[in-house]
């Protein structure tokens, strides 16, 4: 019979596939001297990557010192196409969701190395970030590039993109503010279509990758014949 009756963490939906791994010494050192600073220190939940339920929603003004639009990127990784974005609107402040530490360091030692300074990556799921960290209508863009396609059709319902998380983006943008979404899945490309141009907050633009750069993920699916959708919608 089992002798530890604590109840157990509650598996709340998330953006991402928790994937481990060990980090290099050298990045470990990078991502804690940068806690607090361009990694920015977020109460924990019971989950590792979770936000806790009162944690306060950030001060975006105070976090990036100053005051200036700003965007939120769901799943940055190492930041092939954050960095190169953020250098070029030196006027707009990034903050980042990424869940997987190595990724952030790595993010972090780039920012560091060519001086970028409007970039913060929070190490949490995106969800619980735009749930609790995120004042209603503070932000000017969401991007949400290459989401996990989980292209099995069982595993469907664990795409990130649906009406409700819609829903959440829909509320953190300010009217006029921009989701810009890419995926190689032309299965994916259809549904983000789907719930977006029926999503009465949204209205459709043109598709257009802006300048978003091609990154080494993009050459991969293309080499593999996967044809890349840049979806834009208008929060109205």
């Amino acid at each position: 019979m089992p002798t530890d009756l604590r109840p157990r963490p509650r598996r709340e939906v998330t953006s991402f596939v928790r994937r481990s791994a060990r980090m290099r010494d050298s990045l470990r050192r990078t991502y804690d001297a940068q806690l607090g600073g361009l990694v920015v220190d977020v109460p924990q939940g019971e989950l590792r990557t979770s936000v806790a339920a009162d944690a306060p929603a950030l001060d975006l003004g105070a976090l990036f010192g100053r005051e200036a639009p700003v965007v939120v990127e769901i799943g940055c990784g190492p930041g092939d196409s954050l960095v190169p974005m953020a250098r070029a609107r030196p006027d707009v402040d990034v903050l980042a969701f990424e869940v997987y530490e190595p990724a952030v360091a790595a993010l972090v030692s780039r920012l560091v190395r060519e001086d970028v300074r409007n970039v913060r990556v929070a190490p949490v799921d995106a969800v619980g970030g735009l749930t609790r960290l995120i004042g209603e209508g503070a932000l000017s863009e969401v991007w949400t590039f290459f989401p996990d396609p989980w292209p099995k059709a069982k595993h469907h319902k664990r795409r990130l993109v649906d009406a409700t998380f819609a829903d959440l983006v829909a509320s953190r943008l300010a009217p006029g503010g921009r989701w810009r979404l890419a995926t190689d899945w032309e299965g994916y490309a259809d549904q983000m279509r789907a719930v977006l141009d029926a999503h009465p907050a949204f209205v459709t633009e043109p598709e257009d990758r802006g300048d978003r750069p091609v990154t080494r993920f993009e050459r991969r699916g293309t080499a593999e014949g996967r044809a890349i959708a840049d979806l834009v919608h208008r929060r109205a």
